[in-house]
């Protein structure tokens, strides 16, 4: 009788098994995929004035609601993947020429200029001096479909390529690009200026780019000759925090800063 009873008993703990693991499974699942999180329009802190009352006017999208994929488009992890997985595949490839100077110590800097493909919708000359994130250059997928992007609108694209990011140009003095550096990027703006006097200046700069940008302009006045605007596109502002929170397990964020770091190393060690 007992042994009839233990046998009767085993496909329900077995049903239990199953079940928990499959509620696990979905509990990951949806962690991972962050479905939780409700959405939202952006948080806008601005102060009021006509500049900004005409942006808000001009880009209605600021205040609407992001509606992102489904499934996945709530992950910063797998938009991530798949940009980096899409982009390999069906990133433009914009023409452009490389332009090469020489620094005061020695250092050769270089710029990829991109023509634009037609005329501006003012009439006006404008080029985009554009500087990338971290270890990134002009061949970086989302600098190529930006160029691309702007081009098409009748820009011209001048991109920095960070000293030491590119693989096939040698460095000729002892250093590499850093988080305080301006000199590169002031080389290409004022090559830009002389090339095109007449030319406008949207400065553009993403992640590290955004603090040389930014400080590039605070460090002179004249450095804002001819600038309609500054645009930075996910500024780091505080390398000391930002590397403490880099430090830390949640979001993966270690992996994240074991990556960078790694990346970094690869491009020191390929100068040694």
């Amino acid at each position: 009788m007992s042994a009839i009873l233990e046998t009767s008993e085993l496909p329900a703990v077995f049903d239990g098994v199953k079940l928990a693991a499959v509620a696990a499974v979905l509990y990951v699942i949806v962690r991972c995929l962050n479905l939780k999180s409700p959405t939202a329009p952006p948080e806008l802190i601005y102060q009021d004035s006509a500049l900004a009352r005409f942006l808000l006017k001009s880009c209605p999208l600021l205040t609407k609601e992001y509606i992102p994929p489904l499934i996945w488009g709530k992950s910063g992890h797998i938009q991530t993947a798949l940009y980096g997985k899409m982009g390999r595949v069906r990133s433009p490839h914009p023409y452009g020429l490389r332009k090469y100077l020489t620094m005061p110590d020695g250092a050769t800097a270089t710029f990829d200029l991109f023509e634009p493909c037609s005329e501006h919708c003012t009439g006006e000359d404008v080029t985009m001096v554009i500087c990338p994130g971290i270890a990134n250059h002009s061949e970086k997928q989302y600098i190529r479909t930006f160029v691309d992007y702007a081009q098409k609108n009748g820009y011209r694209c001048a991109v920095l390529n960070h000293l030491g990011a590119l693989p096939n140009i040698e460095l000729t003095s002892p250093r590499m690009f850093t988080y305080g550096c301006t000199w590169e990027f002031g080389a290409m703006v004022n090559y830009i200026k002389k090339t095109y006097p007449q030319t406008q200046l949207v400065v553009v700069g993403f992640s590290l780019g955004g603090n040389i940008v930014c400080k590039y302009l605070g460090e002179s006045q004249a450095n804002q000759e001819q600038v309609l605007c500054c645009v930075s596109v996910c500024q780091g502002y505080s390398a000391l925090r930002a590397q403490e929170t880099f430090m830390q397990w949640d979001h993966c964020r270690r992996f994240y800063n074991f990556l960078m770091a790694d990346n970094m190393k690869k491009i020191i060690l390929s100068h040694r």
